[in-house]
Parts: structure tokens; sequence; C-alpha cells
């Protein structure tokens, strides 16, 4: 069955959410990571940091409770704030990620190459998302985790190398698509789930990376 865009994101989001362990404390980019917390098993409890000032970020608020003039998430959404959470400033934000407290962080991309290295805050001449605070992340969290889509209207997003302009250099750990789920290791980019939607020619197809294939290359729930 093919998916449409909303299930692949679903999709990549529920795989991702496996990642994260209970009492964990997380940053999630914009977009696509941001659903992950609604597919968290009911015994997995993490505490989630937004760059721009909240520890503890709850989930995101129904149109009549969202305010946001007031609470926003690091791509300007509305967020929120439950009891237990809190507000701080900037300063103690990234002192958190820069310090290394941030146990994952799960971040979208424009690129990812077989070596690890992400690109994910510019295009030239087309499009600026913005830095933000990804390039403090990749290297201040313990484990960087890429959610994406493995393909941009068809051109592949992993590659030998990047060629947009890049956020860090060997950062990720791992990369979570629609059709599979692979790890950056010292031998290589290593296929270690593959979607039973697809086939690992298919996966080598819409990959431009050299794609190690695992021995115990098992299917992606």
């Amino acid at each position: 069955m093919t998916m449409d865009k909303g299930q692949i994101k679903e999709f990549i989001a529920r795989r991702a959410a496996r990642e994260l362990h209970d009492g964990d404390f997380v940053n999630l980019g914009i977009g696509l990571p941001t659903m992950i917390p609604e597919f968290l098993p009911p015994d997995v409890h993490v505490i989630l940091e937004s760059e721009d000032g909240i520890v503890g970020a709850g989930p995101r608020p129904d149109a009549e409770h969202a305010d946001p003039r007031y609470v926003v998430d690091a791509g300007g959404q509305p967020a929120s704030c439950p009891p237990g959470g809190a507000y701080i400033s900037s300063v103690v934000s990234f002192g958190l990620i820069r310090g290394g407290h941030v146990d994952a962080t799960v971040l979208g991309a424009l690129q990812v190459d077989q070596e690890g290295s992400l690109a994910n805050w510019i295009i030239p001449g087309k499009m600026v998302p913005g830095m933000g605070g990804a390039m403090d992340l990749v290297v201040g969290a313990k484990r960087v985790i890429i959610a994406m889509e493995h393909t941009q209207k068809g051109e592949p997003k992993i590659l030998k190398r990047c060629t947009l302009p890049l956020t860090a250099v060997n950062c990720v750990d791992l990369i979570i698509t629609e059709m599979g789920v692979m790890a950056v290791r010292p031998e290589g980019l290593v296929l270690t789930e593959l979607n039973p939607q697809f086939t690992v020619a298919d996966v080598r197809a819409a990959t431009e990376a050299d794609l190690i294939v695992a021995a115990d290359l098992v299917p992606m729930a």
C-alpha cells in the first residue's frame, strides 16, 4: 500500500519515538520531529527542551488553548508548558545543550551523507530555513537522530558527500526515513531495518550514498 505524505510523516515519527527512553532529556527539531511525542509508549516519559526557552514542554495545544503571542516552540509554532515545566532564558537553554545534558536530539535534514555530516539550514539562493539551535544541538547532544523523508522530489537526500553548506560534520548517529533505518558506523552507512513495502534495491536506487546492508537486517516496524 502506497502511503500519502501525511502517512509517511506519521510512519517516520512513530519509528523515531522508539529511539527515546524513559527519563531522556530530548530536543526535537521543527516539523516532523514535533510529532514524535504523540507516539511515545505510555511507560516512556521524556523531558522535552525547546532551545528558545522551555524545559518540560508539553504536547502541541489545540486551537482553543494555543496562544502564539507568548508560548511558541523553536519554529514559532504554538507550544505548551504544563505543570512541572519551566520557562528559562536562552542563555540557560544553550548552556544545557552545550554542556552535554541533552540525551538525544531528533532533527530534519536537507541532506545527510555517509560520513554522518548534516546540511539542514540553507539552500543558497533558494531557501534559508535558518540555523536555529541545530549547530549547537548536533555537537552537544549525546545522540543525533535524523527523521526525514528519503528523497526530495525524487532526488536523493542521503548522499556520498553533502553538497549544501554544512551544519556540522560527522555528527549524525542514525537516519530514519519511510524506507528504512540507517546507522552511521565506522565502516560506513549501514541499513539495519527495511520497510517491507520496499526492497533493498528500492532503497539503493533512492540513495546516492554507498549503502551497506546489515547481515541481520530486520523489518522496520
